[in-house]
């Protein structure tokens, strides 16, 4: 970790932050712990026992001056809308819900064939992730599905692929012609 110890005339401040006077004891302390060429308290808990830089510059001849807030472009995360992801409203199943549907739902895997693995976005918000074998057709998906979670046997579904959103209409596609190999599905009902 980076940090920049500035000493002012009436006090110190780190990395732009506001000042801290030197007459309080926990900076004076600060302060010892640096001259010592000790690495502070303060900063061995900031970075969890890692390594520290502390670099200083000398304003003592200034009075403190709080700096000026900088531009910090956004650094989040954007999410599309009117995306044909459904909304999850429900939490994450848990793995072992999961490994509970899997075994509920047996697919028959040829070891001596290409596998890959799919994970389905159920229309409840719930997924599944299932190990297929690439000659495995679409439909396979499908019965997978309703073998996985009776409740959808009665339902009308279709299901799409992410990005590009793509609907799988032709079911007697295999795995790998309908280019879905470890890939998310979405489940969405008509």
């Amino acid at each position: 970790v980076q940090i920049l110890l500035k000493l002012w005339r009436n006090g110190f401040s780190l990395d732009d932050g506001e000042l801290r006077s030197y007459s309080d004891p926990t900076n004076a302390q600060f302060l010892e712990s640096v001259k010592r060429g000790e690495i502070p308290v303060e900063l061995q808990r900031l970075v969890h026992g890692g390594q520290v830089n502390l670099d200083m510059e000398d304003h003592q001849e200034q009075e403190y001056v709080k700096p000026r807030l900088r531009f910090k472009a956004f650094s989040g995360e954007g999410q599309k809308l009117g995306s044909l992801t459904p909304e999850i409203v429900s939490t994450p199943s848990s793995p072992e819900e999961e490994e509970k549907s899997i075994l509920n739902a047996p697919v028959l895997i040829d070891d001596s064939m290409p596998a890959t693995k799919i994970q389905i976005r159920l229309a409840d918000g719930s997924r599944l992730i299932q190990r297929f074998n690439q000659t495995h057709r679409i439909k396979d998906i499908r019965d997978f599905i309703i073998q996985s979670r009776p409740a959808f046997a009665t339902t009308d579904f279709v299901l799409v692929t992410t990005f590009p959103n793509k609907e799988l209409t032709d079911e007697s596609l295999t795995l790998q012609e309908a280019d879905i190999l470890n890939t998310v599905i979405l489940q969405q009902l008509k």
